[in-house]
């Protein structure tokens, strides 16, 4: 089977290693030569997204491209600890959560996908597409075209697979907020291991120690109008967080500044494949609150699990959709629930307040269980 994968990001690179695992002749065409793109931002990878990892034979790389994380704490605007709990994972298991630069986890798995045999081409971009007898033709914007069994869409949000494959798919909104991050060193007092997040008065405010000594924070501000993105600058974020006290001091200490960026949410994709192309990772369900790479690993194996068993393209990309779209759409509501916890208004930050600590006590791992424990399946050896 010839496949060609339009992205060559966590979900096309992850894709080219799965595919390749099931005999399949892989090329990998992304647009930008450098692993990170325009993202230059951290990633965690929970336990479900490790274990699609393990499966793919990348777990151990991976981990030792970034650091593991073992709790996860919750602030109020106040200081006050709302929830201390697993990072990630069930309690009981002995997993840890990784945490790494997207741009590593990225390079790691290009590397892990040419070994296995596929071919990435870099600075292409998909620009079209059209049936052929067997199957489908892609023409990128450079004029280059090529022909496969199969398109697997991995370009991300603002998806061209996506649109070529259904012209009224939605398109990506703006979010109510935008995210700075960060690098800072020189800052007492915070825990290794941990990753904290703030319920600032402006947005929420992540930050976690690294074992180098420095500090990875990244700022997801409210703002019902997107800004300019150019007049955006360090000091206008640390204005906004002046009033929590550990974040400004992380921000005090910044000595890396990364450019900021617009966060967008996008409406259910009601159409995923047809017979010859297929959307995985963002491109057909950006989910956030922390697990966008996990679920693309995750379609990466189950979508060549399928392709190995179901005994047709067209079948193959039907069982695709109906193991994943449950299970998606449960995590999209879940981070639609995260995400307005954390654009929250006065009267709301006082509700999370005093309802947060009850929750996260009681009711957050029964709550999260279905996330972490569900394993993707095997791949062949």
């Amino acid at each position: 089977m010839r496949v060609i994968v339009a992205g060559g990001g966590v979900a096309g690179a992850a894709s080219a290693i799965a595919l390749r695992r099931i005999g399949a002749e892989v090329t990998v065409y992304e647009a930008y030569p450098d692993p990170a793109g325009p993202v230059g931002s951290f990633v965690s990878l929970a336990r479900n997204g490790l274990r699609a990892l393990e499966t793919l034979g990348c777990a151990g790389a991976v981990r030792r491209a970034g650091f593991e994380v073992d709790r996860q704490r919750m602030w109020s605007a106040s200081g006050r600890l709302l929830g201390d709990m697993p990072r990630g994972r069930p309690s009981g298991d002995p997993v840890r959560s990784v945490t790494l630069m997207r741009g590593r986890l990225v390079e790691e798995l290009r590397a892990a996908a040419q070994r296995s045999g596929a071919r990435v081409v870099t600075g292409e971009r998909l620009a079209d597409t059209a049936t052929v007898p067997g199957g489908v033709r892609a023409t990128f914007a450079g004029g280059r075209t090529a022909e496969a069994d199969l398109l697997v869409g991995a370009d991300g949000i603002w998806s061209a697979t996506r649109r070529l494959l259904d012209p009224a798919a939605p398109e990506p909104a703006y979010a109510g907020f935008y995210s700075a991050s960060g690098i800072s060193a020189g800052v007492p007092g915070i825990a290794p291991g941990t990753f904290n997040m703030t319920f600032g008065r402006n947005g929420a405010f992540i930050h976690i120690a690294v074992p180098d000594g420095t500090v990875w924070w990244a700022a997801q501000v409210s703002d019902p109008t997107p800004p300019d993105l150019d007049a955006v600058d360090l000091d206008a974020v640390a204005r906004l967080y002046r009033h929590e006290e550990t974040p400004a001091a992380v921000l005090r200490a910044t000595t890396t500044w990364l450019r900021p960026t617009l966060n967008h949410v996008l409406a259910r994709v009601p159409v995923w494949h047809d017979d010859r192309t297929v959307l995985v990772g963002d491109a057909g369900h950006p989910v956030g609150s922390g697990q966008g790479a996990s679920m693309a690993l995750e379609d990466a194996v189950v979508l060549a699990t399928a392709l190995h068993t179901a005994g047709s393209v067209p079948r193959a990309l039907a069982e695709y959709e109906a193991r994943r779209r449950a299970r998606i759409a449960r995590m999209v509501k879940a981070a639609g629930a995260n995400r307005d916890a954390k654009t929250a208004g006065p009267i709301g930050r006082r509700v999370r307040s005093l309802v947060m600590p009850l929750v996260f006590r009681y009711g957050y791992e029964r709550a999260t269980a279905w996330l972490y424990t569900q394993a993707p399946g095997p791949l062949p050896v």
